[in-house]
């Protein structure tokens, strides 16, 4: 049996990582095979990248260098953990993929749309997501969440750069209709939670009972 590769995605503060986290804690529950992952992350040789991209010391890091770093990443993990996975039938749950590369460096950095896009072919080594949604909130509330108790190198980017990511992951959703779909991230933990269940019972029977 294939597993399955599902992706998460938005702005900083729309509450990604906490949905993703419980809907793995539901899975291991139910007895599902899942594995729960982030990028930048999930590998040693990833981690270390993660913590050269988020450190606010970084500031001179020019938007190119910081392309090819996430695409580094993210082509450790997939070869060293996410194919492997995915061949022994289990469920991914990945906490950001290639479309945050686009977001971020295409919408919020301005590099060219198609360069980005080749660099993704590249660092996701030939992998997409079976799904991906994209948690869509107010960058005003996001901002205001995430910077809450310190930001890190991205967050720090302010207001206008997380409108500018925002578009970018409007922009894959409209060019990915069938796999990027736009979850209303608004409203409270549950709430959110139960949209997230509703548009994945098809892939993962076990969220319908």
């Amino acid at each position: 049996m294939a597993g399955v590769f599902i992706s998460f995605e938005g702005i900083d503060g729309c509450g990604k990582t906490t949905q993703v986290q419980r809907l793995y804690d539901t899975l291991v529950a139910a007895g599902v095979d899942v594995i729960c992952l982030r990028e930048p992350g999930g590998t040693r040789i990833s981690e270390a990248i993660r913590a050269v991209l988020l450190d606010k010391t970084n500031s001179e890091m020019c938007a190119e260098c910081e392309l090819l770093l996430y695409e580094a990443s993210r082509a450790q993990m997939v070869k060293q953990v996410v194919e492997p996975a995915l061949a022994a039938g289990s469920v991914v749950l990945c906490d950001r993929f290639y479309d945050s590369t686009f977001a971020y460096q295409a919408g919020g950095r301005g590099l060219d749309a198609q360069r980005v896009l080749t660099a993704n072919k590249l660092g996701s080594c030939g992998i997409d997501p079976a799904r991906t949604l994209i948690l869509d909130l107010d960058p005003r509330e996001g901002f205001a969440r995430a910077t809450k108790s310190g930001a890190d190198r991205l967050e720090a980017e302010g207001l206008m750069f997380q409108t500018a990511v925002r578009e970018g992951y409007l922009a894959v959703a409209q060019a990915n209709p069938q796999r990027a779909l736009l979850v209303n991230a608004s409203g409270s933990p549950d709430e959110v939670y139960q949209r997230i269940c509703d548009v994945l019972k098809d892939l993962i029977p076990q969220l319908g009972v």
